[in-house]
């Protein structure tokens, strides 16, 4: 009996633990923001980011420089990185797949590889010629004044190394993130 009554428990609990993580990132590439949310709440609003060289939409090459829209998920975190920390997305996803597949992008094998990637919860691949290595990022060593007059990267979403600290106590892999 003890057993019985001990699995519904732990059932419960874990289901309060995920259901209380339902916190997600919403970047706003016309307001240049980040929101971090939970529902429709705003937990907290980061201005003043920079988005690709070329503004976003739908990132067709590598070297577009353009920021995918869209709805993908923390892949990795490198807290290590360059740009001071990096939070890798889930690029390309199935519908940047679908359709580059239905452009003629990609060949049936890439999008298989990159459909498969998903279906296992698992970073597509990054070299495809969808491009990789999007994400949100810090500066690092880059110069603030620059950060703030113009969108500069090669299709991340980058903030302050001081705003990225405040994004990381909300940021965990799998969290997800819209862009629009």
């Amino acid at each position: 009996m003890i057993r019985i009554g001990v699995f519904p428990i732990l059932f419960l609990l874990a289901s309060n633990a995920y259901a209380s993580n339902d916190v997600w990132l919403l970047i706003d590439t016309d307001a240049l923001t980040l929101e971090v949310k939970k529902g429709e709440q705003t937990l907290e609003r980061l201005e003043n980011i920079a988005i690709g060289r070329n503004g976003a939409g739908v990132k067709e090459l590598r070297g577009d420089d353009v920021t995918p829209l869209g709805t993908y998920k923390i892949g990795w975190i490198n807290e290590k990185s360059s740009f001071y920390r990096f939070f890798g997305l889930s690029y390309p996803s199935v519908d940047n797949a679908y359709a580059a597949l239905d452009k003629g992008l990609i060949d049936p094998l890439t999008f298989e590889t990159i459909v498969e990637a998903h279906q296992k919860h698992s970073i597509p691949p990054q070299n495809t010629p969808l491009g990789g290595q999007i994400g949100i990022h810090g500066l690092g060593r880059g110069d603030e004044k620059i950060h703030r007059t113009m969108n500069w990267t090669h299709g991340c979403i980058a903030l302050t190394n001081r705003q990225i600290d405040r994004l990381s106590k909300w940021v965990d892999k799998e969290i997800t993130v819209q862009i629009k």
